[in-house]
């Protein structure tokens, strides 16, 4: 049975211009020019200020075509009949290159000209190729060979097993093969340059370069460093060191010498290749701080965003449609058109409130440490917090984070991510609140300056901090020591 009810209910929903306001705000610099271009494909009426597109509108081609000459009005698939009837490129031929395209100075003086540099070399897997090619290998072992060489990674290792690489030949090359001759192979490939390359783990691959060693050090030392890496590789990775020298029976200055040419090797043999091969990643910053005379003045990084209009051809369109009585197509295309003039609008009111809102937000973060931003020094960081920055611009927490999370400032003393800027604050024995980020500075910089033959364990660094009036638990020491990617005074232990 149907019954009738009178409800009142509260809801809170985002309109579509918020959620995309909010999806602008999480894209760095480096994103936002790929988004703008990605928006001006999907939408005809959005365009950059500018362009060669500013053509007459379509308020001028209603004055003169309208009427035809037989006065009868002309629809809008007329319009774009008569706009594509008329292109300048369907009479140029393709292969007719203006004379002025072949002049060496074609250029004005006030052209921005800009070269696009690109690395050009052999690649890491290349070489291997090469190498695999200059031994005499029939189709078949060759074919095993690039196989494998395809399936080693960037660092030189090979991360899967034998039997997985006769099982994928079988089952996606159709070649036949067996454990043993992938084996026979990949010694091989173990064989070619950079050494060490081909290994399944970290102690084969030392052992694959000590093998090769060019005997410029003792026979001795390097004897002892095989052992070392075949024997007590357990040892040797947890600096062990009075186990391995009770073991090998040697004593300190024999281990010291045979440490010296383990350490001098590669653990990761594909990362020797020069950096001109590989892709590199760069950081643009969103912001700029700079100090003029003791005034700090920050700056939008904002050149890779563009300067957006609506396309005078649709805006006249939406004009000349909504001035007179329309048919079903019509109509049709009017509410096309409204939609991506609409969406336009949008667009370029996002763009305007997303600048607004970074640097607002960079301005209070500047205010709030404009001492460290002065004098780069880390000490002079005061413990801020997402809330804290939220008052000062009168926006929301989820804000604040979404610019904090992914933008980078550049400033005299480097360039940082937002985001470590935030810390909890914590007070020492005076009384006084600092951040927790200076009471990392200072435990990394104790470490530092500890005798690396009897380093400092949690407990003892805890005792210096709480000496410096920094009232911290052991437990609080490790979490520090682990953010700043600091191992355990055992894994910092050195031979003198």
């Amino acid at each position: 049975m149907l019954n009738q009810r009178l409800q009142q209910k509260l809801l809170q929903k985002l309109s579509p211009q918020q959620i995309l306001l909010m999806k602008l705000l999480q894209i760095p610099a480096i994103g936002m020019e790929q988004r703008i271009k990605q928006e001006i494909e999907e939408n005809p009426a959005l365009e950059v200020e500018g362009s060669e597109d500013q053509e007459d509108t379509v308020d001028d081609l209603d004055d003169e075509k309208e009427v035809d000459e037989f006065g009868d009005e002309v629809e809008i698939e007329d319009y774009k009949d008569k706009e594509e009837e008329f292109q300048v490129d369907d009479y140029l031929d393709d292969d007719d290159i203006p004379d002025y395209r072949t002049r060496m100075n074609n250029y004005s003086p006030d052209d921005d000209y800009k070269e696009i540099p690109f690395a050009s070399g052999t690649s890491f897997h290349e070489l291997l190729q090469q190498q695999l090619g200059l031994r005499q290998l029939d189709e078949h072992k060759y074919q095993i060979g690039l196989y494998i060489i395809g399936n080693i990674d960037d660092s030189g290792y090979l991360e899967r097993s034998t039997d997985s690489i006769v099982d994928d030949l079988a089952f996606t090359q159709n070649i036949t093969s067996d454990k043993k001759e992938v084996e026979e192979i990949l010694v091989l490939i173990q064989e070619f340059d950079p050494s060490g390359v081909g290994a399944r783990n970290l102690q084969e691959c030392l052992m694959i370069q000590l093998k090769r060693n060019d005997q410029k050090v003792s026979s001795e030392a390097l004897e002892l460093a095989k052992k070392i890496v075949g024997r007590y590789f357990n040892e040797f990775t947890k600096k062990h060191y009075q186990k391995i020298m009770k073991r090998a029976e040697v004593d300190e200055e024999q281990l010291k010498a045979a440490m010296a040419i383990i350490l001098g090797l590669n653990p990761k043999p594909g990362n020797s290749l020069s950096e001109t091969t590989r892709n590199n990643h760069y950081i643009i910053p969103d912001f700029t701080i700079s100090n003029t005379n003791g005034d700090l003045e920050l700056y939008l990084n904002s050149w890779n965003s563009p300067e957006l209009r609506i396309s005078n051809t649709y805006s006249g369109m939406i004009s000349t449609l909504s001035q007179q009585k329309r048919n079903k197509k019509q109509r049709e295309a009017y509410t096309f058109i409204k939609q991506k003039v609409n969406s336009a609008k949008w667009f370029i009111e996002a763009i305007r409130q997303r600048q607004n809102t970074l640097f607002s937000t960079m301005k209070a973060i500047m205010d709030y440490q404009y001492k460290y931003f002065l004098t780069g020094d880390e000490t002079k960081l005061k413990p801020m917090i997402l809330k804290d920055i939220a008052e000062m611009v009168e926006l929301d927490i989820s804000t604040i984070s979404r610019v904090a999370n992914s933008k980078y400032v550049q400033t005299p003393f480097g360039t940082f991510l937002l985001k470590s800027f935030f810390s909890e604050s914590m007070l020492k024995d005076d009384g006084e609140e600092v951040s927790t980020r200076e009471i990392k500075t200072i435990l990394k910089e104790i470490i530092e300056i500890e005798n690396k033959k009897k380093p400092h364990t949690d407990e003892y660094l805890k005792t210096l901090l709480n000496e410096k009036g920094y009232n911290i638990a052991r437990r609080t020491v490790a979490k520090y020591r682990e953010q700043l990617s600091i191992p355990v005074a055992r894994l910092r232990k050195e031979l003198g």
